[in-house]
């Protein structure tokens, strides 16, 4: 047994006495004592080691204090129609064992995306619930003042796969969209150019045109710039016939494909910006047109994999949906420990999926 006399009543330890042997504020022992936010982990242990040292407390109230209550974390995504959201947004819900090492809690809501007043709403009512949220942000005033005002109240707002400008948003997690709309121009042009030579592939130069989810997405506004600049550079003979929204639903892809289809007869190249090729694929079967179109898309889904499979798509261009979740919980753990935002977290890598390396 020790011979440490414990302290009694009477000359018990005060905040004032804890902060003296940890070296912090009195608030700071305050905020650790009550497990209050905002704190860093190795300031927070070295309270409470100054508080076991002076007997502030039990033995066992102690342990309890020094675990952190875990990070609430939401991530906001598009309606489930997007087969890549719905993969990512069950990957969130069965990652469980995979985040306990950060002590973090995530729920995964699926929101109306297109529209900016509801996903302002659903970005205030979500987030003030939560220490952290993470969505894909729409390029609109009424976004980025709701997280602003998020910013503002302490909680700590992420985008995902499309970045909002001039926000107070922590960081973006996503491929680089410019990049990746350059790199889908660049195979469309070589997929022609190889065409061209081989007179049997049914395959002409002509006309290209884009469906992209919307315009609104600063993600899908850049893939477009991207894409242009590489085919006017690679391909100044073919003709970009303009832009259709889809929404990222495969019932609205497929009536613009269609459409497209019908209006140009000698369409050689599509590309759709964002999400459910499905819809696109059909029409393109549809049509007949299925292997003399050169078809390039976005994430790596069962739908997608078919499509490669089978020959209607000639590539998609992913980010792995896994890899997208850890990078935010790895930035909102970093924000938590008070360590810059990035610190650990590697770039989203733009992934080329063909038929002949599908995984």
């Amino acid at each position: 047994m020790s011979d440490k006399p414990r302290n009694t009543s009477s000359s018990r330890a005060r905040v004032t006495d804890i902060a003296a042997a940890a070296g912090v504020s009195t608030a700071t022992v305050d905020r650790v004592l009550n497990q209050r936010p905002g704190v860093r982990v190795a300031t927070m242990q070295k309270v409470m080691k100054a508080a076991a040292a002076l007997d502030y407390l039990p033995e066992s109230d102690l342990y309890k204090a020094m675990q952190p209550r875990p990070m609430q974390l939401v991530f906001l995504l598009p309606p489930r129609s997007n087969r890549y959201m719905q993969m990512l947004g069950d990957y969130i819900g069965f990652a469980e064992d995979h985040l306990a090492p950060f002590n973090v809690r995530c729920k995964c809501h699926h929101i109306e995306g297109f529209n900016p007043r509801v996903l302002a709403q659903r970005l205030l009512h979500y987030g003030r619930q939560a220490d952290g949220v993470a969505f894909m942000a729409l390029e609109h005033p009424l976004v980025r003042e709701a997280v602003n005002t998020l910013a503002e109240e302490g909680v700590h707002v992420v985008t995902l796969i499309s970045d909002l400008s001039n926000s107070r948003r922590a960081a973006y997690v996503g491929m680089d969209n410019r990049a990746a709309g350059r790199t889908a121009g660049y195979l469309l042009a070589r997929f022609l150019s190889r065409d061209v030579t081989h007179p049997g592939s049914g395959r002409q130069p002509g006309k290209i045109a884009m469906i992209a989810g919307s315009l609104s997405y600063r993600g899908h506004e850049e893939r477009e710039m991207g894409f242009q600049h590489v085919l006017e550079e690679m391909c100044p003979q073919v003709q970009v016939v303009g832009l259709r929204e889809g929404h990222d639903d495969a019932d609205a892809n497929y009536k613009q494909a269609r459409l497209l289809l019908e209006q140009y007869p000698d369409l050689a190249g599509m590309y759709n910006i964002g999400g459910a090729s499905d819809g696109v694929g059909r029409a393109l079967k549809e049509c007949g047109r299925d292997q003399k179109v050169v078809f390039i898309g976005h994430g790596l889904t069962p739908d997608t994999r078919g499509l490669l499979i089978d020959g209607t798509m000639d590539a998609v261009l992913t980010q792995h949906p896994q890899n997208m979740v850890m990078n935010c919980v790895r930035i909102f753990s970093n924000l938590r420990e008070r360590r810059d935002a990035l610190a650990g977290v590697e770039a989203v890598r733009i992934s080329v999926v063909l038929r002949e390396n599908l995984p």
